[in-house]
């Protein structure tokens, strides 16, 4: 039988480290890209997160991302994004190329205007809109018009809106409808 001895000597001292340097550590990748159309800000989520703007001429970069997936996804107000984001997964590289493309957004209205009611006692008036035409038709002045004139600011590009306008009385008597008028609002 074989005995092993085992010693313990007590530190005297305590020692810390004070650096440590790891020889072969993790690789960093950057994704980077092009932004056409408008400035834009960019927002990194996934494994790392971040945010950055476009240079002068559109471009931008994420750097020291470590390998994983990640959506960029664009932002500028006033402007849309194609595409809207764009998940990447770092495997083995950076990633360049990453492109998006703005348009502005086109806000659109209709301005509709009538002939007053002969009628000696109206209040106001109400306006409807539908999308086909005859009706139906849903009201959409949220409170009686006092004037000859309505602006809706709620339409959308490549749609075909149908308006009526009713006069009410001062003891809130509704007409029928007025002649229907037709707005296509452009696209975009």
């Amino acid at each position: 039988m074989k005995r092993i001895l085992f010693c313990l000597i007590p530190a005297l001292a305590s020692a810390q480290i004070a650096h440590v340097q790891v020889a072969g550590g993790a690789s960093k990748y950057s994704i980077s890209g092009k932004v056409s159309g408008s400035s834009a800000t960019l927002t990194l989520s996934g494994t790392a997160s971040g945010q950055t703007s476009t240079d002068a001429s559109g471009n931008y970069s994420f750097s020291n991302l470590p390998k994983g997936s990640y959506v960029v996804a664009p932002s500028q107000s006033g402007y849309a994004f194609s595409p809207s984001i764009a998940p990447e997964n770092i495997k083995n590289g950076s990633i360049s190329g990453v492109n998006f493309n703005a348009a502005a957004l086109v806000q659109h209205s209709v301005t509709l205007s009538w002939t007053a009611s002969t009628s000696s006692n109206i209040s106001g008036y109400n306006v409807y809109r539908g999308t086909v035409s005859g009706g139906p038709y849903s009201l959409i002045s949220a409170a009686l018009i006092d004037g000859t004139a309505y602006i809706d600011s709620s339409v959308s590009s490549g749609i075909t809106y149908y308006y009526v306008a009713t006069a009410v009385d001062t003891n809130n008597v509704e007409s029928g409808y007025s002649d229907q008028a037709e707005a296509i609002v452009p696209s975009p």
